[in-house]
């Protein structure tokens, strides 16, 4: 699909298993979209080169030509020096360290790039084009194997003084001398708790203490993995009670870092995202899990906050992290234009 100008922009989410780039145009539509595996272990440079490959493959699918590309935006994950424009130590994309991605990409690729960290891609797409469009205080929080997070105040993304605002799921929920394992090697956060890997423990705990449920036999032996929450989820489907009772708990473990976050920052809207949602809006369960993540914040948050926040899922799914990419360079090609500021 051909443009007669050239704001277009294009966004990559660069994942450990697969790098995703889509071609959006002004308004934020998809022109065209290509996705291509990581080959992690082949090291950052190779990584960098492909992904600027694809960056050209999606352009030409899109009709357009290099010319007609404002801007690219990378939204990556792991730890990275933001204004450098470098990785740190990303842990699920070992090897990359002090990687100096941003530049690389642009000398690859020919054209200009806005880096970012892939949660507040993400939370940007959702405030551009999604559930959380023009909202003045949006908070994504995406719930997978661990607890992502993009803040998104005033139109513009918070990533704190040291690149790293928003890691949300390290938020301390439980101070007991047993409180869980965080994989930051921390106890105690609510990735612990609220992330497939704690909704996996969990429910393996149980079974392993003999509770009475249809999860046993499909559970019992099992590595803790995100087969795991599936299961759990089929299970509440079915109306198991213990599936039903880790839906639930899972929504309050998740209430109490969502309060942190409501009193410090005072959002306007507060939306989930990311593979374990039990099914979201679509199913009983999903509508359940947020009805009860809904209940369990509004009775610990102040009245007049609770009174004027929104709660709901997301609603760009995996496509979210290469329309955010593409939002912020959308945004740093606007505000070069115009030094006073523009807003999306």
């Amino acid at each position: 699909m051909a443009q007669d100008d050239n704001k277009n922009f294009v966004g990559i989410d660069l994942g450990g298993t697969n790098i995703k780039v889509g071609v959006l145009n002004d308004v934020g539509e998809t022109l065209a979209y290509v996705s291509t595996p990581t080959y992690v272990e082949r090291g950052a440079d190779d990584a960098t080169q492909r992904m600027a490959a694809a960056v050209h493959e999606a352009i030409a699918k899109a009709g357009l030509k290099p010319e007609n590309i404002a801007r690219v935006g990378l939204g990556s994950p792991g730890t990275m020096d933001l204004p450098s424009g470098s990785l740190v130590r990303p842990s699920n994309l070992p090897g990359w360290d002090f990687f100096p991605i941003r530049d690389k990409l642009a000398t690859y690729s020919g054209l200009p790039v806005t880096f970012a960290h892939d949660g507040p891609a993400a939370g940007f797409a959702e405030y551009w084009v999604g559930a959380g469009k023009g909202e003045e205080g949006l908070i994504l929080l995406t719930l997978g194997t661990g607890v992502g997070c993009g803040i998104v105040l005033n139109g513009h993304v918070w990533n704190g003084t040291h690149s790293h605002g928003g890691e949300s799921g390290h938020i301390l929920i439980d101070t007991s001398e047993n409180a869980r394992w965080c994989k930051c090697g921390q106890r105690g956060h609510l990735e612990a708790y609220a992330s497939a890997t704690g909704v996996a423990n969990r429910t393996i705990e149980y079974v392993e203490a003999e509770f009475k449920t249809s999860l046993t036999e499909r559970v019992r032996g099992r590595n803790r993995n995100d087969e795991v929450p599936k299961m759990v989820f089929e299970e509440a489907e079915k109306g198991d009670e213990l599936a039903i009772r880790i839906v639930k708990e899972t929504a309050r473990y998740l209430a109490y870092g969502m309060v942190s976050l409501i009193h410090t920052l005072d959002p306007s809207c507060m939306l989930l995202g990311g593979a374990m949602t039990f099914g979201g809006n679509e199913t009983e369960t999903g509508r359940l899990f947020l009805k009860s993540v809904d209940e369990e914040v509004r009775s610990r948050i102040f009245l007049h906050l609770a009174e004027r926040l929104r709660i709901g899922y997301a609603t760009l799914g995996n496509a979210a992290g290469y329309i955010g990419a593409a939002g912020l360079a959308r945004q740093e090609w606007e505000e070069n234009q115009n030094p006073y500021g523009a807003r999306p």
